[in-house]
């Protein structure tokens, strides 16, 4: 891998190691350095620059070299293990500690609440401030007030649409342009009710949460994965008729010597019979569709540009009409087209496969807890 840096040496780890540090990774009852060093242990195994670890852990690249040099020298036994005399001393008894992380992680309130405050919990344990309580979750790495939502795909072909489509970003064919197509559908022109505040030394910018509505637009967006560049077009709708238009579009800006490959999702209407008598003719045979698994919107780069256009556009915008609306959009991304940055793609299908089957393995071990 190459990051700007030297690539470290692969760390060497035996399958036994590789289990035991597999085991931290995933745990929820160790300590959070410790399942960050598994994590970052196991990275270097794969051949991930020190650099790129200390990116994902979030660590300097001198902590995962430190890693590294503890491994060598103690195996899986030094994961955790703090040098003598460094670290914070122990504060508080080990057994009051795991209680709280006991209970954190496998109580709620008798409230009723669906989950613990640092208040409440020092309240039912006894002895404890809320600070403590809070330095002990962040010690460990619990955060009981957060909730990360997610959503296993249940397409029969999940696996080999998901290598089919990380393949044309890792591997790219030859003589082809690979684009990521969706729709970001009822964009709204919304106008605020009151003006808003600039921003000023000491205050953020101020914006009213009351607005009108003027109407919607929808966004057609192509993204050339090699280059970034990206075709774009507001439309009234997005039926088969409009989507085909589109697609034409896409055709007439590639030259005839390449082949277009396109990642979508599975709307119907990305397949309707406009669409499909369209592609069939021999003059299409150098379009290639690839579709993404159900419920995996996260696989198309496309994606990402519809946030950044959000975050950086829309979100704080004001929209007098829908055609000021779809002016803005447009000036945006005539702008972006100027100076493309592509988005990089770095997971491999098999790390992804991997990362969705302990998903679904960990969702039968909670299924399996519950029933009895």
């Amino acid at each position: 891998m190459v990051d700007g840096t030297r690539a470290a040496a692969r760390l060497v780890v035996s399958d036994r190691d590789r289990g035991e540090l597999e085991r931290l990774a995933r745990s929820t009852a160790a300590p959070h350095g410790v399942v960050r060093q598994a994590r970052g242990l196991l990275a270097a195994a794969d051949g991930v620059s020190n650099a790129e670890i200390g990116r994902r852990c979030e660590v300097s690249a001198n902590t995962v070299r430190a890693w590294r040099r503890s491994f060598a020298q103690r195996g899986v036994g030094g994961v955790g293990v703090v040098a003598e005399g460094r670290g914070r001393k122990p504060w508080l008894p080990e057994g009051k500690v795991a209680e709280v992380v006991r209970i954190t992680l496998t109580q709620t309130p008798p409230d009723g609440s669906t989950h613990w405050t640092t208040r409440s919990l020092a309240a039912h344990v006894g002895g404890l401030s809320h600070a403590t309580v809070g330095q002990i979750w962040r010690d460990h790495g619990l955060t009981p007030w957060r909730v990360d939502y997610f959503k296993l795909s249940t397409d029969p072909d999940f696996e080999a649409k998901l290598v089919d489509v990380v393949g044309l970003y890792l591997d790219p064919p030859a003589k082809a342009v690979v684009f990521c197509f969706d729709e970001k559908t009822q964009v709204q022109a919304l106008q605020r009710t009151q003006p808003s505040l600039p921003m000023v030394r000491g205050r953020a910018q101020t914006m009213t949460h009351d607005y009108r509505r003027h109407g919607t637009t929808d966004l057609f967006a192509a993204l050339n994965v090699a280059t970034g560049e990206v075709i774009a077009q507001c439309r009234k709708r997005h039926t088969s008729a409009d989507i085909l238009a589109f697609f034409k579009r896409i055709d007439a800006t590639v030259p005839r010597s390449l082949d277009i490959h396109v990642v979508l999702d599975n709307l119907s209407a990305h397949t309707g019979p406009e669409v499909t008598t369209w592609l069939a003719h021999p003059r299409r045979a150098r379009w290639h569709l690839h579709h993404t698994p159900t419920s995996s919107s996260w696989l198309n780069l496309v994606e990402r540009f519809f946030k950044e256009l959000t975050d950086r556009r829309l979100k704080r915008g004001v929209f007098t009409s829908v055609p000021d609306l779809i002016d803005a959009i447009t000036t945006w991304i005539d702008h972006r087209n100027l100076d493309p940055k592509p988005f990089i793609w770095h997971a491999a299908a098999d790390d992804i496969i991997k990362k969705v089957q302990r998903g679904r393995e960990s969702l039968a071990q909670v299924k399996r807890f519950t029933e009895h």
